[in-house]
């Protein structure tokens, strides 16, 4: 199984940030840790540090399991880690219904790429802060992966 590059770990835990207490997210959902809203409540008691890596590792691997599963075409590490970040934001029922997975699975990359941008809205409200992370979705995962080489 491939895991989410440390790149890729970055940028969810830049734009989820980290909340040790229960607080609404702009969607309004309960959430705490690094974006963890799977049984939370606003009555849900303070979590440590280590909670919160260990809500984002599981977290993580529910969204690395669905990009394996449900993306049918090739990617590299940083198409992979974009995509991880995006369906750990958006959930996987609007990952499965975007147009984003479609264009990417009828093997239209660029195309793909752009529909990042459709996705920074929160109860019909442009959100600032979601803008910010499409774009950098979109940067990662249309960066190329260097692969070393070694010398002979």
């Amino acid at each position: 199984m491939t895991s989410t590059s440390r790149d890729g770990v970055d940028l969810i835990k830049q734009f989820e940030g980290l909340r040790l207490e229960p607080y609404l997210c702009a969607a309004g959902v309960p959430t705490i840790g690094y974006g963890h809203t799977r049984g939370v409540t606003m009555k849900s008691r303070r979590i440590s540090q280590e909670q919160a890596d260990d809500y984002l590792r599981r977290d993580l691997l529910d969204a690395e399991r669905a990009v394996q599963h449900f993306v049918t075409v090739a990617m590299n590490d940083n198409q992979f880690a974009a995509l991880v970040s995006f369906v750990f934001n958006v959930g996987l029922s609007n990952f499965l219904a975007s147009t984003l997975r479609k264009k990417l699975n009828a093997g239209e990359y660029l195309e793909a790429a752009s529909e990042f941008q459709k996705w920074v809205y929160a109860g019909k409200k442009r959100i600032p802060g979601l803008v910010n992370r499409r774009a950098a979705e979109k940067a990662l995962f249309l960066k190329p992966v260097l692969v070393q080489t070694s010398k002979e």
